[in-house]
């Protein structure tokens, strides 16, 4: 069941994008999002008085949501426009996924942890978003039975960039994704023919490792 999304929530909620607006980094389009998505619903509810602070937090199985700031960044360079296909690697708490398909993207979500598939797979239903589909896959594999996305956003840090994932973007298509093992960078892909693609470093990340395989439990 939905936890309430009271008053005190959305002036919480107001207080975040005001601190995220004054960085000077976001579109309005991508603030207005941040206002509509209640972040509390995606955290258990001892961590309801922190939801709107600025900071990433635990949601199990050695997993987090990440910081806000870094949910903006990624859906500001992601650019997501109405309709578009958009594949997520690394659902957790599916917070991410609702702020993309809050924008209009056509969002397929692939989580690794069983357990937090089915949880953010029965939070994104109750919470109506019908422009979600979530898979219980390994991430690495990419969904080449729904390429090409029009976008690609990893939301877990990978030694080097996943061989498999850029050639399941169209032409023109973004792929974000977090790269190092010991310090992360965070790269844009842009793929610019068949063969081609361009990358920019967008500057230092920090997230949970990006494993392979599927973990039951």
């Amino acid at each position: 069941m939905l936890q309430t999304d009271t008053y005190r929530h959305k002036g919480m909620r107001r207080l975040l994008v005001e601190e995220l607006r004054s960085r000077g980094l976001f579109s309005e389009e991508v603030l207005e999002t941040f206002q509509r998505v209640p972040r509390h619903f995606f955290l258990d509810k001892a961590f309801e008085e922190w939801a709107y602070q600025d900071k990433p937090f635990p949601i199990g199985h050695e997993q987090t949501i990440s910081q806000p700031y870094t949910v903006a960044l990624m859906t500001q360079h992601l650019a997501v426009k109405k309709r578009e296909k958009v594949l997520e690697i690394g659902t957790g708490s599916g917070f991410q996924a609702a702020i993309l398909a809050s924008l209009g993207g056509r969002i397929y979500t692939i989580e690794r942890v069983r357990a937090l598939y089915l949880s953010s797979k029965s939070l994104l239903k109750e919470m109506k978003f019908s422009n979600i589909q979530s898979f219980y896959k390994d991430g690495y594999l990419g969904l080449p039975e729904f390429a090409p996305f029009d976008k690609i956003i990893v939301t877990a840090g990978a030694p080097e960039v996943p061989s498999l994932l850029p050639k399941q973007l169209s032409i023109g298509g973004i792929m974000l994704v977090p790269t190092g093992i010991e310090t992360q960078r965070l790269l844009k892909i842009v793929r610019t023919g068949e063969n081609s693609w361009e990358t920019k470093d967008l500057g230092e990340a920090k997230f949970v490792p990006f494993l392979a395989g599927t973990r039951p439990s």
